[in-house]
């Protein structure tokens, strides 16, 4: 990794996959420029970027952030880019995904979080499950609640 943050010191790691299906794509320099913004804020530290293009015949193409000529908001977390994605984790992340989609991969550190991860760590924790809840479902189970409700 390049950065000046020692292991003991990092934060829970994540990562996220974002699919554009074919047809509903709508890229207008948005979702850079908030990525941006969390990173410059000490939010969040980008360790790995990614653009995949799933060709109709299931060929896929993959582009490092640097590779990619249209994301200038961007191009100033290059520094903070460790590259940690193997050729295998991009073929395993493309079966997932739709002929004539694209999807942004993003791997990222929780900064934020790093103080109580370091902490936790000195004291002799270990994260032993983590998991995160899709935003549609929360909205269906919100629904679902206010629909029993009326009904009630």
């Amino acid at each position: 990794m390049t950065t000046e943050t020692t292991l003991e010191e990092l934060g829970p790691v994540d990562y996220l996959v974002v699919e554009f299906p074919a047809g509903q794509q709508n890229f207008t320099g948005e979702a850079a420029e908030e990525l941006a913004r969390l990173s410059e804020s000490g939010l969040i530290r980008v360790l790995d970027l990614l653009i995949l293009t799933k060709n109709e015949d299931g060929s896929v193409d993959a582009l490092e952030i640097d590779d990619i000529p249209a994301v200038d908001q961007i191009r100033a977390l290059e520094a903070d880019i460790a590259e940690i994605l193997a050729a295998e984790d991009v073929e395993l992340l493309a079966e997932a995904m739709e002929p004539g989609s694209v999807a942004g991969v993003l791997v990222f550190e929780n900064r934020w979080a790093a103080p109580f991860a370091s902490a936790t760590r000195r004291a002799g924790g270990q994260l032993i499950a983590n998991g995160r809840i899709p935003i549609q479902a929360i909205a269906a189970s919100i629904e679902a609640e206010l629909a029993s409700e009326e009904g009630n």
